[in-house]
C-alpha cells in the first residue's frame, strides 16, 4: 500500500490510499480509500507507517538535555543590529572584542548583573541564556570582560563622535541632565562626598552627567567627582559639543539646576549657544505680583501662554498651566489643613484634661498652656507640653474652672 497524490485539473489534488497487485501477470493498482480531507500531518504519520517506520511519542522520541531562553535575546540583539549599533564600535579592534563588547551591551538589557556573573551567563558551560551561543563567544573568562571595558574606555572619544555624526547637527536641540549614584568600594578615584540623591550621605558618590539628543538617544557620557556641582559640570560638555563634535550652535535643554543664571551667562552667553531652562520659584512668584505681566487671566482660554518681561531682555518666557498638579497640590493642601485641625483639637482635648492641684493656680496654668499651643502655628510635630516661660497676663482672665479634688 501506499499513497498517492492525483492532480485534478484547478482542483486541490487527489490523496488516495492505494495498492499494487498482479493479475495475469499485470500489476494493477486499485484505490483502497479517499484520503483528500484528512490534515497533512496526519498524512505524513501515514505514509511512515506503510514505511515501515517506529512511531513514538514526543515526549520518548526527542530527550531535551539543555533549553536556553532565547526570545528576549533574540529580540535584544536584533534590535541593536537593526539601529546599527555594532557598526558603532570601531572596527580597527579584532572582532571578539567587538562581539563581547556588543555581549555586554546586550547583557545589561536582559539580566543586569555585575562583571564575573555576566561572564558566567555568557559561557557555554554556565550560559542562562542563548546571547553567547548566538555571537559564537565560546568560553568567556571575566578577564576578557574587564579587557574589554578597559577597551570601550579607551574608544569613548571615537564612539561618541561617531553617535554625534549620527544623531546631531547644527542648531539641534541637546538634552543635558545630571545624576548621581554611590559607591560601595574605595579605590574610585572620583568618589567623594557629595550631595545624595539616593540619600546615602554615608556612602562616597560619582556624578553622571548625559547627553541626549532631541528624541531622547543617548549621545555622550561624563562621569565628574561625587562633589561636583551640577551647574560646574557644563563647561566641560560645551568644550566637547565644540572641540569634538565640531557644533557651534546648538540649543541646549537642561532644568532649572543646571541652567542656572549664572551658567547662561557665564558659560552659554559667550559662546552664542541658546538654551531652553525653568526659572526658580523666587522668580515666577516676582512675575505673578500684582501688575506683572504673569496673571491668571492668560490662562482663561489655553493652559501655554508667551510673556515678556523687562527683567529678561531677548528672551522668550512661556507660561503653563498644569490642570493636574493644581488639583495634586490642592490634595496635599487639604490633606495638611485637615491634619492641623486634628492636631489642633487634640491639642485642646490634651489642655481640657489639665488638672491642678492649687484652684488658684489651675486659671494660671490653663491660660499659659493654651497660649503656649497655639502660638503663633502648629506644626504636625508639636507637642502639648506646658512651656516653661510665663507669657504675658491676658486682660481678661478665663473663667475660674470647677476645682476636681473630689473627682
Amino acid at each position: 500500500m501506499y499513497v498517492a497524490v492525483i492532480p485534478n485539473r484547478g482542483s486541490p489534488p487527489a490523496i488516495l490510499l492505494r495498492e499494487s497487485y498482479r493479475e495475469a501477470g499485470k500489476t494493477k493498482n486499485r484505490t483502497l480509500a479517499n484520503l483528500s480531507r484528512w490534515p497533512a500531518d496526519r498524512i505524513g504519520q501515514l505514509r511512515a507507517v506503510l514505511r515501515g517506520d517506529q512511531l513514538l511519542p514526543a515526549a520518548e522520541a526527542v530527550e531535551i538535555i539543555r533549553a536556553l531562553p532565547h526570545g528576549h535575546v533574540l529580540a535584544a540583539l536584533g534590535t541593536a543590529r537593526r539601529i546599527a549599533l555594532d557598526a558603532v564600535l570601531p572596527r580597527r579592534a579584532p572582532q571578539r572584542r567587538r562581539d563581547l563588547a556588543l555581549a555586554l551591551i546586550v547583557a545589561r538589557l536582559l539580566e543586569p548583573a555585575a562583571k564575573l556573573a555576566t561572564a558566567r551567563m555568557l559561557d557555554p558551560a554556565t550560559a542562562s541564556h542563548s546571547l553567547g551561543e548566538m555571537l559564537g563567544l565560546g568560553k568567556v573568562a571575566a578577564k576578557e570582560v574587564y579587557a574589554a571595558l578597559d577597551w570601550l574606555g579607551r574608544e569613548q572619544p571615537f564612539i561618541e563622535a561617531r553617535l554625534a555624526s549620527r544623531h546631531l547637527k547644527e542648531r539641534a536641540l541637546l538634552l543635558y541632565d545630571v545624576t548621581s549614584t554611590y559607591l560601595e568600594g574605595r579605590c574610585c578615584e572620583l568618589a567623594q562626598h557629595g550631595y545624595s540623591r539616593d540619600h546615602r550621605g554615608d556612602r562616597p558618590q560619582i556624578v553622571i552627567g548625559l547627553m541626549c539628543a532631541a528624541d531622547g538617544c543617548p549621545v555622550a557620557v561624563e562621569v565628574f567627582e561625587g562633589n561636583t556641582a551640577d551647574p560646574l559640570t557644563l563647561s566641560v560638555q560645551i568644550d566637547k559639543l565644540r572641540q569634538r563634535f565640531k557644533l557651534q550652535r546648538v540649543v541646549m535643554v537642561g532644568d532649572r539646576g543646571v541652567l542656572t543664571s549664572a551658567r547662561i551667562e557665564q558659560t552659554l552667553r559667550p559662546v552664542g549657544l541658546d538654551w531652553i531652562t525653568a526659572l526658580r520659584a523666587p522668580a515666577i512668584k516676582q512675575l505673578a505680583a500684582a501688575g506683572g505681566p504673569l496673571q491668571p487671566s492668560l490662562f482663561d482660554d489655553r493652559d501655554m501662554a508667551e510673556i515678556t518681561s523687562p527683567d529678561y531682555p531677548g528672551e522668550r518666557l512661556v507660561v503653563c498651566k498644569n490642570p493636574v498638579l493644581a488639583e495634586e497640590r490642592a490634595r496635599k493642601r487639604a490633606e495638611l489643613l485637615a491634619a492641623t485641625e486634628k492636631d489642633l483639637a487634640r491639642i485642646a482635648a490634651r489642655v481640657q484634661r489639665v488638672r491642678c492641684a492649687a484652684p488658684r493656680r489651675s486659671a494660671s496654668r490653663l491660660a499659659r498652656c493654651w497660649d503656649g499651643a497655639t502660638w503663633p502655628s502648629i506644626s504636625r510635630s508639636a507637642s502639648a507640653r506646658i512651656p516653661s516661660a510665663s507669657p504675658k497676663t491676658p486682660s481678661a482672665s478665663p473663667p475660674r474652672p470647677r476645682s476636681t479634688a473630689s473627682m
